[in-house]
C-alpha cells in the first residue's frame, strides 16, 4: 500500500508541474562574463547588495575583478565569507544579518553549490521573516519572491544557479535537506569558465561526477518531460567528452567552458525531474560526516545503477547510445552495463574511490531512516527501496 501511495504522489506532482510558473535565469556566459554583471546591477537600480562566498574564494582572490568593476560603477558591496561545505542555518542567519544591517537590495551567490545553498537561503529568510529555515523544509513554503539573486558558480557540479532548491544542514542534529520553492530559482547566472580554471583536479573531478549524477537520477526518473529529457542528455553528452580532459588540464577554456554547461544543463533537468536515491544516501553522508556532495554521489552512483537493475536498462541503454560507447548489436542489458562500466571507469581515472571512508555501524540505522523519508514519497525514482534496500547500499559503500 505504501508504494501504491507514493507512486500516486508522485504522479500528482508530475501533473501538478506542468502548471507552475517555470522559468530559466537569464544568462551571461562566456570568457570574463563575470564583468558584466555590474552593469546588470546598475540596470535594476541596485546600489547596495550582499555578496555570499566562502574562505575559499576569498583566499584565492577570485572576487577581485568583480569588486573592482562595482567599485567602478559606484555599486555598495558587502561580503559575507564564510560559508563552509554543507552549509547551516548559522551561516544563512549570519549573512541574514550583514544584508539586514547595510541594508542591501540585492544578493550575488560567487562560488559552489554550498554558496549558492547559503545564498538561497538568506532569500527565503528575506522573503519569510516570521519563519525558520526548518520550518521552510520541503515544498513551496517560501512563496513569496526573494530579493534578486545573481548566481556566480566557480565549480562545475550542482547547477544550483537554475534550481528551485537550498540544500541545507542541521550540524546539531547530522540532517541535510532541501527548501524547494521556484522563488529560489536565481534571477541572473553568469557561466563564466575563468572562474573555474584554478579548480584543483579532485574538484573538477567530484563536482563533474554531481552533474552527471543530476542528469542520470533526473533521466531514469519516472517524472520526465521532453525538455528535461533533453537537458539530461545534453549534459551526459558533455560530461563523458569534457570531464577528463578538464580534469587533466586544468587550463582547457572549452573544456572548462563545456562542463559549465553541462552543470547547468543537469540542474535544469533534475529541478524538474527530481533526483532520487543515490541523493538520499548522500544527504546523509554529509549530514554526518560532511562527505563533499560531489564525491558521495560518485561514490554512490554505479551502486545503485547496479542495484536497479532491469528497471534501468532501458534508459541506460539509450544513455550508451548516446556517448557512443555500444554496438548496434549489443542487447539493451548490455549496453546498460556498459554505461555503468564506463563511469567506474571514470571514477577509477581521476582517482575516486568506490567506498566511503568513516561510516559507523552506529550511524546506519538513523542514516538509512532518513535516506528512506527523503526519497519517499518525493522522489520518482524507477524502483521504491525499501529499508532493507538501502542498508545493503550503505553495505556496499562501506569498506
Amino acid at each position: 500500500m505504501k508504494k501504491l501511495y507514493y507512486r500516486t504522489f508522485q504522479a500528482s506532482m508530475r501533473m501538478g508541474s506542468r502548471f507552475l510558473k517555470w522559468r530559466t535565469p537569464e544568462l551571461l556566459k562566456g570568457p570574463d562574463s563575470i564583468l558584466l554583471l555590474s552593469n546588470i546591477l546598475k540596470d535594476l537600480s541596485l546600489e547596495k547588495v550582499l555578496i555570499v562566498t566562502d574562505p575559499g574564494i576569498m583566499k584565492l582572490g577570485l572576487l577581485e575583478p568583480l569588486c573592482a568593476k562595482l567599485d567602478q560603477t559606484d555599486i555598495l558591496y558587502f561580503i559575507y565569507g564564510k560559508t563552509i561545505p554543507n552549509p547551516t542555518i548559522d551561516n544563512i542567519e549570519e549573512a541574514l544579518a550583514l544584508y539586514t544591517e547595510q541594508e542591501c537590495e540585492g544578493i550575488i551567490a560567487f562560488g559552489g553549490g554550498s554558496v549558492m545553498d547559503c545564498a538561497k537561503g538568506v532569500g527565503a529568510r528575506i522573503a519569510q521573516p516570521t519563519l525558520s529555515i526548518p520550518q521552510m523544509r520541503g515544498l513551496f513554503k517560501v512563496k513569496k519572491e526573494i530579493p534578486p539573486l545573481f548566481a556566480v558558480p566557480t565549480t562545475a557540479g550542482t547547477g544550483s544557479e537554475g534550481t528551485v532548491a537550498a540544500v541545507l544542514s542541521n550540524p546539531v542534529t547530522h540532517e541535510k535537506y532541501a527548501v524547494n520553492d521556484l522563488s529560489l530559482i536565481p534571477k541572473y547566472a553568469v557561466l563564466d569558465p575563468c572562474l573555474t580554471i584554478g579548480l584543483p583536479p579532485h574538484i573538477t573531478a567530484q563536482t563533474g561526477m554531481d552533474a552527471l549524477t543530476h542528469a542520470v537520477e533526473a533521466y531514469i526518473g519516472k517524472s520526465n518531460t521532453k525538455e528535461t529529457e533533453g537537458y539530461s542528455k545534453h549534459a551526459v553528452a558533455l560530461i563523458f567528452k569534457y570531464l577528463f580532459i578538464a580534469y587533466e588540464h586544468g587550463d582547457n577554456l572549452d573544456a572548462r567552458t563545456k562542463m559549465l554547461q553541462a552543470s547547468y544543463f543537469a540542474g535544469l533537468a533534475f529541478t524538474r525531474a527530481y533526483v532520487g536515491n543515490i541523493h538520499a544516501i548522500a544527504h546523509t553522508l554529509g549530514g554526518f560526516y560532511s562527505v563533499p556532495h560531489g564525491l558521495a554521489n560518485a561514490v554512490i552512483l554505479p551502486h545503485v545503477l547496479e542495484y536497479y537493475g532491469q528497471s534501468v536498462h532501458q534508459r541506460l541503454a539509450e544513455l550508451a547510445d548516446l556517448v557512443g560507447i555500444t554496438k548496434e548489436q549489443d542487447s539493451i542489458e548490455k549496453k546498460a552495463n556498459a554505461f555503468i562500466h564506463e563511469i567506474k571507469q571514470l571514477n577509477k581515472k581521476m582517482q575516486i574511490p568506490n567506498t566511503i571512508e568513516g561510516i559507523q555501524e552506529k550511524d546506519i540505522p538513523v542514516m538509512i531512516d532518513r535516506a528512506y523519508e527523503e526519497a519517499n514519497p518525493l522522489y520518482p525514482v524507477p524502483k521504491i527501496f525499501s529499508k532493507d534496500d538501502f542498508l545493503v547500499l550503505y553495505n556496499l559503500i562501506t569498506p
